[in-house]
């Protein structure tokens, strides 16, 4: 059953990324790097935005962005145009720590797909985009990007 395998996967995938960076140090979830990443990508986005680009529900992603702020790692700022809108930014040391995570985590992602030859990678995750696509509006947190 595909589910089961996908299922499987991320277990996998999550357990590994977890050891990976426990052993140089940090102690970050995938789910906090995808934050730090996403905000790097895009500065100054609000919590519902960044729910979409990382394609993860809106509430629970509340709690995500507490941690992190907690930790030192983002800030929350009022924004210019909206006073009620709170806008997102990485702080000088969670730009560090993503910038030195991101290395630990592509080495994390090699070793998940070590069973695969570099063109089987390839299609494996081109075949992941395609139907992660296909069924994003049927997900309770379908991905969202800005301008598109």
């Amino acid at each position: 059953m595909p589910g089961h395998l996908i299922r499987r996967l991320h277990q996998v995938s999550v357990s590994i990324v977890l050891e990976e960076a426990s052993k140089a140090g940090f102690d970050l979830t995938p789910v906090q790097y995808a934050v730090l990443s996403a905000l790097q990508t895009c500065p100054g986005i609000d919590q519902a935005t960044l729910a979409g680009v990382i394609a993860y529900d809106r509430v629970t992603i509340g709690g995500v962005i507490d941690r992190l702020v907690q930790k030192g790692l983002i800030r929350r700022e009022v924004s210019a145009r909206d006073r009620r809108a709170r806008e997102l930014h990485l702080s000088p040391q969670g730009l560090k720590v993503q910038e030195s995570l991101t290395p630990v985590v592509r080495n994390a992602q090699a070793m998940i797909l070590a069973g695969l030859d570099e063109k089987e990678r390839e299609t494996f995750v081109e075949l992941l985009h395609k139907a992660t696509e296909a069924v994003n509006e049927q997900s309770r947190a379908p991905q969202r990007l800005p301008g598109k």
